[in-house]
């Protein structure tokens, strides 16, 4: 596992995770979400930042629907929550171990526009 770097100052209080509604139903039937098969092979799940978030549908989820967009509480993954540069050398949320279902704030549809783009709710 790498070594992790410093949180954003100041550190987001909720990330995102964007993942197929049915992968999200079966983590609410076990009790726990794993990650999705990109989660996987990379070893821990992918999560993004309020501000981050609208890209990351574009740039891996364009034109794909039943999608979710589960508001995850920060702070309660500890240290199992590592910020790593990606995408342009931003630091993203990475969780490295599977994430409890207790930490979720909440889940949205995440519906396609007419364009094949989502149309997210208010991040705050």
């Amino acid at each position: 596992m790498p070594e992790p770097s410093p949180a954003p100052s100041p550190a987001p209080a909720i990330i995102f995770k964007i993942c197929p509604a049915a992968l999200w139903a079966q983590a609410e039937a076990e009790g726990v979400f794993s990650g999705a098969p990109v989660d996987h092979a990379d070893g821990y799940i992918h999560f993004s930042t309020a501000a981050q978030a609208r890209e990351t549908a574009a740039r891996h989820f364009k034109g794909a629907g039943d999608l979710k967009l589960v508001a995850v509480a920060a702070e309660p993954l500890g240290a199992a929550l590592r910020w790593e540069p990606s995408r342009g050398g931003a630091l993203f949320p990475h969780l490295y171990g599977p994430l409890p279902l207790t930490a979720a704030l909440w889940v949205k549809d995440l519906p396609l526009a007419p364009d094949g783009t989502h149309i997210f709710p208010d991040l705050g």
